[in-house]
C-alpha cells in the first residue's frame, strides 16, 4: 500500500472512473501519471492511509479535470474536436488548443494537462520582461519605432534557439501602460505609432478633385490584385502642418517596399510628376508596371507621366482608401517619423532616404515578419 500514498484523492478518483469505462490498467496509468501496478492497487482496494487532496480548482469557464477526462476519452475513441467540444459545451477552439498545448492527439494525458494548467495559473509570475537581455532588445526596437507585434514576431527569427527571447505583443503593451510594471521605461510608450495609450477612431477626409482622362482601378490588370507579380505600386501624399508641405509615398504591393518623394517646391502636379519620374528611374523595368493613386489633384499630369514612362496610372474610387491598403498602412507608419501637424519641408532628401531605409528594414506581419528589403531581394533573386 505504500506505493499509492503519493496519489491525490483526485488522481484516485480519476483512475477508478477511467477503469470503469473500460481502459486497461496501463492506459489508466498513462492518464493518471503513475504505473499500472499502482492503478491496480487503487482500483482493487481503498487505502487506509491518509490521502492528500489537490485543493486547486480552475476558475469559472476553465476546463476542469472531468472535462480533460472527457477530452482524453474522446481522443481515444477517435472523435473530432468538434464532437468533443459539443459534448462538453465548449468552443471547438478551446479543445483544439488544449490538445495542441499538451502533446497532441497521440500524447494527450488528462492529469498531466490538468497539472500544467495549474502551474500556468499560479500567481504571482515572473514577468517575461524581467529578463534584462530581452527587455533591452525590445527597448532598442521600440526606439526604432517597431510596433510591439513586429517585435514579438521578429524575436523567434532573430533568436530561433533561445526560448527566453520570446514575448507577446500584449505583454509589451502591458509593460508600457500598466502602473507598477517597470520592465520597460515608461517613456518608450511615446515610440508607439500613435504616441497614445488609448486607441480612438480616426477619420481622414480625402482631398479629391476632378482629373481628366482618369483610368479607374476597375480596369487595373488582375495580376495587380493578387500581389503575385511584383511591380504594382500604390501612391499617395502625406501632408504637413496646414497642408502647406507634403511628402509623396510609393509602396510596392508584393513586398511593401517604400519609396519617398521629396517635394521641396510644394505638391503641385508638376512637382509630383517629376518626383515620381526620378524615383522610378532607380528601379529595374520589371519592378515598375502600374501605379494606383487616389483622386488627388496632384495627379493632374498623370497622362504626361504615362506618356514619358509607359507606366499606367490607375485611380481609386472616391472615399475608398482601402483600395490602397498597403499605402495607407505605410503612411501610418511614416507618421512616427513625420508626425501630423509638423512642417514636412524641414526634411531633406537625405532624411527621407533614411526614413525609407528604416521602414524597408522593419519586419512586417504580412510578409511573415520578413523585411520589405529582404522580400524584394528574394523576388529579384528569383527573376534574375
Amino acid at each position: 500500500m505504500l506505493v499509492t500514498i503519493h496519489l491525490t484523492v483526485e488522481q484516485r478518483q480519476l483512475a477508478r472512473r477511467l477503469s470503469a469505462r473500460g481502459l486497461s490498467l496501463r492506459e489508466v496509468g498513462r492518464q493518471v501519471g503513475c504505473s499500472h501496478e499502482i492503478v491496480r492497487t487503487v482500483v482493487r482496494r481503498e487505502s487506509k492511509r491518509p490521502v492528500r487532496s489537490d485543493s486547486w480548482q480552475p476558475g469559472p469557464g476553465r476546463l476542469t479535470l472531468a472535462d480533460r477526462e472527457e477530452i482524453s476519452l474522446g481522443l481515444r475513441g477517435g472523435e473530432s474536436f468538434t464532437a468533443i467540444a459539443a459534448r462538453l459545451g465548449k468552443a471547438t477552439s478551446t479543445v483544439s488548443r488544449e490538445v495542441a498545448g499538451n502533446g497532441g492527439r497521440d500524447d494527450y494525458r488528462a492529469w498531466r494537462a490538468h497539472q500544467r494548467a495549474r502551474a500556468r495559473a499560479r500567481r504571482p509570475k515572473t514577468p517575461k520582461l524581467a529578463c534584462v537581455r530581452l527587455a533591452g532588445r525590445v527597448g532598442e526596437w521600440l526606439e526604432d519605432w517597431w510596433s510591439p507585434e513586429e517585435i514579438s514576431r521578429r524575436l523567434p527569427i532573430e533568436f530561433p534557439r533561445d526560448p527566453l527571447m520570446r514575448v507577446s505583443h500584449e505583454t509589451i503593451y502591458r509593460a508600457l501602460f500598466v502602473q507598477g510594471r517597470g520592465e520597460l521605461r515608461r517613456e518608450l510608450a511615446r515610440c508607439l505609432r500613435t504616441g497614445r495609450i488609448k486607441r480612438r477612431a480616426r477619420q481622414r477626409p480625402e482631398n479629391t478633385g476632378r482629373i481628366p482622362d482618369m483610368v479607374m482601378i476597375s480596369e487595373r490588370p488582375a495580376e495587380a490584385d493578387d500581389r503575385a507579380v511584383p511591380g504594382h505600386w500604390e501612391g499617395d501624399l502625406i501632408l504637413g502642418k496646414d497642408s502647406k508641405s507634403a511628402v509623396g509615398t510609393l509602396v510596392e504591393r508584393s513586398t511593401r517596399f517604400l519609396l519617398l518623394l521629396h517635394l521641396p517646391h510644394g505638391r503641385t502636379a508638376h512637382s509630383v510628376e517629376q518626383a515620381m519620374r526620378k524615383a522610378i528611374a532607380t528601379l529595374p523595368d520589371e519592378l515598375v508596371r502600374t501605379i494606383t493613386w487616389d483622386q488627388g489633384k496632384e495627379m493632374s499630369q498623370h497622362a504626361q507621366f504615362t506618356a514619358a514612362t509607359g507606366i499606367q496610372v490607375y485611380f481609386c474610387d472616391p472615399h475608398k482608401p482601402w483600395q490602397r491598403g498597403s499605402n495607407e498602412n505605410t503612411n501610418g507608419l511614416l507618421r512616427q517619423y513625420m508626425p501630423k501637424g509638423t512642417d514636412l519641408s524641414a526634411h531633406t532628401a537625405d532624411d527621407l532616404a533614411r526614413f525609407a531605409r528604416s521602414l524597408n528594414t522593419r519586419p512586417r506581419k504580412t510578409l511573415g515578419y520578413m523585411t520589405p528589403s529582404e522580400k524584394l531581394a528574394e523576388l529579384l533573386a528569383h527573376t534574375g
